[in-house]
């Protein structure tokens, strides 16, 4: 195979032979390995203080109970990291955190209002059912006060809210069914809803609270990673397409 200069690029910044990249594919492991690299690539100049750093290993350390130097150091042998290596694990979330927000800042309330109404949270009470007439059946006790959500989730739910009473949430609106979304978009606090089906299943669902979402520090950061992400995952599919010549039969690259 004659190699190109995208061949030769990707080789230097992977050097691994295609034999080690396909094994990597085959396991699903390439993938995350090359956007492991790419986001290091990105947040390496972002600079750190020695405060920060020194911060950054006390919450490392604290995070997987490690209460002293030696066991430090028996994590290090057991992960079979260096310093450096280990210097690398400790500060890259601050690294990939400080980069979001210094880069994508200005752009991050852009986002927000685009996305306002996905991020907006809810807690609703949901019963998942099979049969549409018992769906029916416990919507007329529910409407009619003869009975508690709770109590009907508890002996009739078919899905893991049983566990919960039937209460699902806080959550924002983007984790849930699209077609659960719209109900819940419309509804009243307190009031249940006509059984309506969502796939295999019928359900029944009450609004209970409502919390519109807002455009915080928390938040700012929030969509700045969401930019940064959407950044990386473009860079990802290009160095993806570089790889496919050398890993993929020239018939399944051109298909």
């Amino acid at each position: 195979m004659i190699k190109t200069d995208s061949d030769s690029m990707v080789e230097a910044r992977l050097p691994l032979p295609p034999d080690a990249l396909a094994l990597l594919a085959a396991h699903g492991l390439l993938r995350p390995l090359l956007r492991q690299i790419l986001l290091a690539e990105a947040v390496a100049d972002q600079p750190l203080s020695n405060e920060q750093r020194q911060q950054a290993l006390v919450g490392f350390a604290q995070q997987r109970g490690l209460d002293s130097q030696e066991a430090l150091h028996r994590y290090c042998q057991a992960q079979l990291l260096s310093p450096e290596a280990l210097s690398h694990q400790v500060e890259m979330p601050l690294r990939l955190q400080l980069h979001c927000y210094e880069r994508y800042r200005p752009q991050a309330e852009a986002r927000f209002l685009d996305r306002k109404q996905q991020l907006d949270q809810v807690v609703y009470s949901l019963l998942r059912l099979q049969s549409e007439g018992l769906a029916r059946e416990l919507f007329l006790q529910l409407q009619d006060g003869e009975s508690s959500f709770s109590d009907l989730a508890v002996r009739y739910s078919e899905g893991p809210e049983r566990n919960t009473g039937g209460i699902v949430g806080p959550v924002s609106l983007s984790q849930a069914h699209p077609l659960l979304v719209q109900r819940l978009r419309t509804a009243v606090a307190g009031v249940p809803l006509e059984p309506f089906q969502i796939e295999q299943w019928w359900v029944v669902v009450r609004l209970e609270s409502h919390k519109p979402s807002s455009f915080d520090e928390q938040m700012a950061l929030q969509m700045s990673q969401e930019l940064f992400d959407q950044w990386l995952d473009a860079r990802l599919d290009q160095w993806v397409q570089q790889l496919q010549p050398m890993l993929l039969p020239v018939g399944q690259v051109e298909a």
